[in-house]
């Protein structure tokens, strides 16, 4: 995620300024397989190419003792019951997994970081789990002229690596603890977006393991380049979400305009410092006046700063808005310290939020740091968790209009809830983002300033009906002028992806008239049917919110 974390929540910046530690949150092209590579082949063959073998691959039953750890992600909700679950090492270990269930006819889920929102791979229908844990290196591949990732790794060890031995980054969420797989191909976002683009904006190809017409498992691999043939594969990963064509073993990220071989030139240049910013507010300081103020302000801020060349761009900031009963709210923002004069656009920033509420925030943090510890560590976007969530998610174009504001409002201080850590977050979006036209990637939003999360989470499972029912009333409240969902084309553009809400799939819950995938994929989602069609004619990957074919 950014990514305001689905699980994460804030570190309180106590009112009296203090730290307050708080919970949170048709047939594929006829193209053969590549060569297995040296990771695939037995020991004496990988040796001699030289690379080091493969561990073997893991498989867990329901008399293996890690099974019960294995059967669920970060989200608690979910706890699946599949007949085993394989762990892999290699894309030819996956291959292989992928085979024997299509042999079986076992429905398969993956996992990479088991972040997800929704019940995709703990799922009761899912019958093979393939967990892609033991597939998390980061490396250059001088071939491609780009580096390497394994689906498994996490967000941290990417940034990490890149950092520590080019210097370079991925635009990513800020939770570290999120895998690389789902995250890249669905058009990942974080801190340095709005200045350096999406994960996708820079991702040059992929390797997939589909399954063709005749139910054989294959390994390809799809470029962005104009003459592949399998290039429609790569664009399909480029914000469709994880789970829909096939089993993501590696992708190679370098930027559309890198030039040479310089591994050091291929990614953007990572920030050596950043300033950061913790600031908070009160409840008891805010009436419905000040509050909605401060939203518009944050908006407004954001419509005018959000241009590709905008100098606003350097900034990225999250508005976490939480219930009253949590007492105050925060907002946490980073500035790219070689920005010019980047203490003034902060000291700007700050102002213009607050300007016209007449009230004061409490500063927690100020300071500069690196960046590598911002992204990994500071607690003003890496927080503790909460076993249990629902998420939601819009796109903001405009600034935000007064019934939008209001109820938001009426939501956060409604006395029927009592949930510390229900919230409504607002973060920063547009700037280079905007820049990539809606086709040229899946992720067809590419007009916004912002996004929202609307998150409730919890520990206790008696509490699941409670929290839900807040959340879902909350959505539809605000979005009741366009059938209680965030219509496209509008104030609001849909909803992302990467924050899976499978209610907007029940008819009884989204009366709108509005397809789920019209929310998420806008005008891309019969490109992404007819990329369905040909890479997985059998429908062997699917969900809830997975791409249909045609």
């Amino acid at each position: 995620m950014t990514e305001v974390s689905r699980r994460k929540l804030m570190k309180g910046a106590a009112v009296s300024g203090g730290a307050l530690a708080l919970p949170a949150l048709g047939a594929p092209p006829a193209t053969a397989a590549p060569a297995a590579g040296p990771e695939d082949l037995p020991g004496p063959a990988a040796a001699a190419a030289g690379r080091r073998p493969a561990p073997a691959p893991v498989h867990v039953t329901r008399s293996d003792p890690r099974y019960q750890g294995l059967i669920s992600g970060s989200n608690q909700r979910w706890v699946g019951n599949p007949d085993y679950i394989r762990v892999v090492s290699s894309a030819g270990q996956v291959v292989r997994a992928v085979q024997e269930a299509v042999d079986k006819g076992l429905k398969i889920a993956v996992r990479s970081g088991g972040h997800c929102d929704e019940d995709f791979v703990a799922n009761r229908d899912v019958r093979v789990v393939i967990d892609m844990a033991g597939m998390d290196s980061v490396t250059y591949d001088r071939e491609r002229r780009a580096f390497a990732v394994g689906p498994g790794a996490r967000l941290g060890t990417v940034y990490r690596t890149l950092y520590k031995r080019w210097g370079v980054v991925l635009p990513g969420g800020t939770c570290p603890t999120v895998g690389a797989g789902g995250h890249i191909t669905g058009g990942g976002y974080g801190a340095l977006s709005r200045s350096r683009g999406l994960t996708v904006d820079h991702l040059y190809a992929v390797e997939v393991v589909h399954v063709d017409a005749r139910g054989r498992a294959r390994k390809v691999v799809a470029t962005r380049e104009e003459d592949d043939p399998n290039r429609e594969l790569w664009w399909a990963h480029t914000g469709a979400g994880g789970g829909n064509f096939g089993v993501i073993t590696r992708y190679w990220l370098r930027s559309p305009d890198a030039v040479g071989d310089d591994p050091s030139t291929l990614l953007p240049a990572a920030p050596s410092e950043v300033l950061l910013s913790d600031v908070s507010w009160s409840w008891d300081d805010l009436d419905e006046a000040s509050f909605t103020r401060l939203l518009r302000n944050f908006t407004e801020w954001h419509a005018r700063n959000s241009a590709p060349d905008s100098p606003g761009r350097f900034l990225f900031s999250q508005l976490k808005t939480m219930h009253k009963a949590a007492g105050y709210f925060r907002m946490s923002t980073q500035v790219d310290a070689a920005a010019p004069d980047a203490d003034r656009l902060l000291d700007d920033y700050l102002a213009a939020i607050s300007e016209g509420t007449g009230v004061t925030y409490h500063v927690g943090d100020r300071y500069r740091a690196p960046w590598l510890y911002a992204v990994t560590e500071w607690s003003g976007f890496v927080e503790a968790s909460v076993p249990r969530w629902k998420s939601k998610s819009a796109y903001v174009r405009e600034v935000m209009p007064e019934e939008q504001l209001r109820a938001v409002y009426r939501q956060l201080t409604r006395d029927d809830y009592p949930g510390p850590y229900g919230m409504i977050a607002i973060v920063g979006f547009g700037g280079k983002i905007n820049e990539v036209a809606p086709g040229d990637t899946a992720t067809a939003q590419r007009d916004s300033i912002a996004k929202m999360l609307y998150c409730s989470l919890w520990s206790d499972p008696a509490d699941d009906a409670l929290h839900q029912r807040w959340i879902r009333e909350a959505y539809e409240d605000v979005y009741a002028s366009t059938g209680g969902v965030p219509r496209p084309g509008g104030v609001n553009d849909g909803c992302y992806i990467n924050y899976a809400d499978a209610d907007l799939a029940d008819p009884a819950l989204n009366r709108s008239g509005i397809p789920w995938h019209e929310l998420y994929f806008k005008g891309n989602y019969p490109r992404l049917q007819r990329v369905k069609a040909t890479w997985d004619p059998r429908n062997v990957f699917s969900h809830r919110l997975g791409i249909r074919k045609p």
